[in-house]
């Protein structure tokens, strides 16, 4: 058996951050003797816990950076022979609290070009768990394809005892190629639970059952390792598409998130503006409320910017609806502070006005 097929099929192609669309993808090579019987899935790797390791096998927090390649990733998950043939990339190697607009581009990029592929099944991102609902929620909104993309993660580092890393890398690849994954958007899985990216949010900081979608639910969960959806595949109300591909962008606009809480600070408003803000996300109390002084200063600075202003709650879960007054304001509708600074990015990074923008949000209201 020649040595590329016995070596659990996959091809590792490690590129840096700045060199990724420059790498070839020659496992499409028919001479390069991958199981014709399987699908072929990209994997991307980004950093995060998933590649981390501790000092003993039960440290479970501060445990370092990321070292580990896609090599070892997959050398964990033998099994992975019988699923897919596997090609990986190195977008980044981080933690995912310093993931930014270049890093989310670049994964539009190389997961847009994957999708195009005839060769190509479905793609698969390892990610760190604390930023994770942001790129999966961003991939949802800017790739279109009816190949199954799969952001997954760990919350133990490969070292602790009862690590979950390669459980959920086994099953990620196996819902990349899953004929009843199509349809359904990027999807996150950890923990053996499958969840739609544009709900999905970590709600906890720490077990390894941190990620879902409290309101919506998860779509499915694995069982002997076999998804099992609950529902027909379907889109979210409202769910816009941005087609930044062609665009060539190599960073977002900036926006920023202004937390609302007792005696809140109106003044950080025009400073957000002064350092170059595009747009500002509110994480109201309630209902996506501000104290009355806030309010006020925010009304005075859109009225000397216009820049678009969403208004979102810092509630786990709720709804923020359309405002009594002040029709300048955009709620967020179910969308947390967080996702609407990515749906707000993408909609001032494709040139969409402040009325269009508005109808983005609009869009969400049930």
């Amino acid at each position: 058996m020649p040595l590329l097929r016995s070596f659990f099929n996959i091809l590792v192609l490690a590129g840096t951050i700045h060199a990724v669309r420059d790498i070839p993808i020659v496992f499409r090579d028919a001479a390069m003797n991958f199981n014709q019987s399987l699908a072929n899935v990209t994997v991307l790797t980004t950093g995060g816990t998933i590649a981390e390791s501790g000092s003993t096998s039960v440290q479970t927090t501060n445990y370092g950076t990321p070292n580990a390649t896609f090599q070892d990733l997959v050398n964990a998950v033998p099994e992975l022979i019988s699923v897919a043939n596997l090609v990986g990339y190195a977008i980044a190697n981080t933690d995912s609290q310093s993931i930014n607009s270049t890093v989310l581009l670049r994964l539009n990029q190389r997961v847009t070009s994957e999708l195009a592929s005839d060769l190509t099944q479905g793609v698969v991102i390892t990610h760190g768990t604390d930023t994770m609902e942001e790129t999966a929620f961003f991939l949802d909104l800017t790739t279109q394809s009816a190949k199954t993309v799969v952001v997954v993660g760990s919350m133990r580092p490969a070292s602790a005892l009862s690590a979950d890393g390669p459980l959920n890398l086994f099953q990620a690849v196996s819902l990349a190629v899953n004929p009843k994954a199509v349809g359904r958007g990027t999807l996150v899985t950890l923990n053996d639970r499958i969840t739609s990216a544009f709900y999905v949010s970590k709600n906890h900081a720490n077990v390894p059952d941190a990620f879902y979608a409290r309101e919506q639910g998860h779509l499915g969960l694995f069982l002997n390792q076999a998804a099992n959806f609950y529902y027909e595949p379907a889109q979210p109300v409202g769910k816009p598409f941005f087609d930044i591909a062609p665009l060539n962008l190599t960073t977002l606009p900036m926006v920023d998130i202004l937390y609302a809480h007792i005696e809140s600070n109106p003044g950080l408003i025009q400073a957000s503006v002064n350092l170059g803000a595009k747009g500002i996300v509110f994480a109201g109390t309630g209902a996506g409320d501000l104290p009355e002084h806030v309010l006020d200063a925010a009304r005075d600075v859109w009225n000397s910017t216009k820049i678009p202003m969403v208004f979102a709650s810092r509630a786990m879960n709720g709804f923020v609806p359309y405002p009594d007054s002040d029709p300048w304001r955009i709620p967020s509708a179910h969308l947390t502070p967080q996702k609407a600074r990515i749906m707000l990015q993408l909609g001032l990074a494709t040139g969409l006005n402040g009325t269009a923008i508005h109808s983005l949000f609009d869009d969400l209201q049930i």
